[in-house]
């Protein structure tokens, strides 16, 4: 059983995590799959560089292909020379691919049930913010006992609760749909909304 505390840090129940969600045994290679693909589809790709075609010059033949003690060359932007063009130049390409849905299905129940297993999941019976305010929210993690990078989990997006967070450093927010692998193994809490926790055990059970 995990503790159910309200925004003050009192507790006001309790909950039962699901064990198909919670309680398996995390798989560790399928973990670093989806993270390896995440960062994949995270580059921007745009990396470019002259290939000798594209390099100005070099349209004439340096010096004459026998008798100069040399050498034969055919250009000056050749790989070899200095102002030469890149031999295999990188061009702009997409570095992003797609993983199976049960490898990611797969891989997030196995970083939720690690968080579990440490005891670093903080259930909230509903987290709300009157107004916009980073102090208060800061306030709000003190109370719970979050003291270090955390994803908060909300059931949908709750624009007060999102602008009050987003300045304090190690934090993000989500919703219990938008779960990332990457994001939860960078942090060391899950804070969980509890109407949150009910739709986590409903679409991933």
């Amino acid at each position: 059983m995990t503790k159910v505390l309200n925004m003050a840090g009192s507790e006001v129940g309790q909950v039962e995590l699901n064990a198909a969600i919670f309680g398996i045994e995390p798989n560790m290679h399928v973990v670093h799959e989806v993270v390896k693909n995440h960062l994949a589809n995270c580059r921007q790709g745009t990396q470019s560089a002259l290939t000798r075609a594209e390099v100005s010059g070099g349209g004439r033949k340096p010096w004459k292909q026998k008798g100069a003690g040399r050498a034969r060359q055919g250009s000056t932007r050749a790989p070899q020379w200095t102002h030469g063009g890149i031999a295999f130049a990188p061009k702009p390409r997409s570095y992003s691919y797609v993983l199976n849905k049960k490898v990611r299905r797969l891989a997030l129940k196995s970083v939720l049930s690690a968080k579990a297993a440490q005891e670093k999941i903080i259930v909230v019976d509903s987290i709300a913010m009157d107004a916009i305010k980073t102090k208060a929210f800061q306030g709000f993690l003190k109370a719970v006992n979050c003291d270090g990078k955390a994803v908060v989990i909300t059931p949908e997006v709750n624009q007060t609760v999102v602008k009050s967070a987003r300045n304090i450093p190690g934090v993000t927010t989500t919703t219990a749909r938008m779960l990332s692998v990457y994001d939860i193994l960078n942090a060391k809490y899950l804070v969980i909304d509890q109407a949150a926790l009910a739709t986590i055990e409903e679409v991933y059970a």
